[in-house]
């Protein structure tokens, strides 16, 4: 059974830091991309970054480019979001969510993904 779940939000003050964790089980998780993404409230979920099978990075939006970055535990099966500058725009449900097939490259598009996991909330307020 295929499972991500995150953890790691919260509520943070403007200017902060955060670490988003992507725990999964259930699957081959070495050849698989993992993309993180976010839904604000009244929009869109969007994607923001993925890595890939080779430890490839792909931004899906430049507003957290130079601020979030994204990494992979092979042996823990594990991705994680660190997310430093955190400005209230980023008040946000954080999804991470696995790519369709083994060796995929990444993809910005909701439906390339099959397996989400319930989100983690991420609060930036002062």
């Amino acid at each position: 059974q295929v499972q991500l779940v995150e953890s790691g939000g919260g509520l943070v003050q403007p200017g902060g830091s955060l670490t988003l964790s992507c725990a999964t089980s259930g699957f081959a998780f070495d050849y698989y991309a993992i993309s993180w993404f976010r839904q604000a409230p009244g929009k869109e979920r969007e994607g923001i970054l993925c890595i890939n099978y080779r430890n490839g990075r792909t931004f899906y939006t430049d507003r957290v480019r130079g601020r979030f970055t994204i990494s992979r535990d092979n042996v823990k099966k594990m991705v994680y979001l660190q997310m430093n500058s955190l400005k209230p725009e980023d008040t946000a449900v954080y999804y991470c969510a696995r790519r369709q097939e083994q060796y995929y490259d990444c993809s910005g598009f909701v439906s390339s993904y099959d397996s989400w996991g319930q989100g983690t909330q991420v609060t930036v307020s002062s």
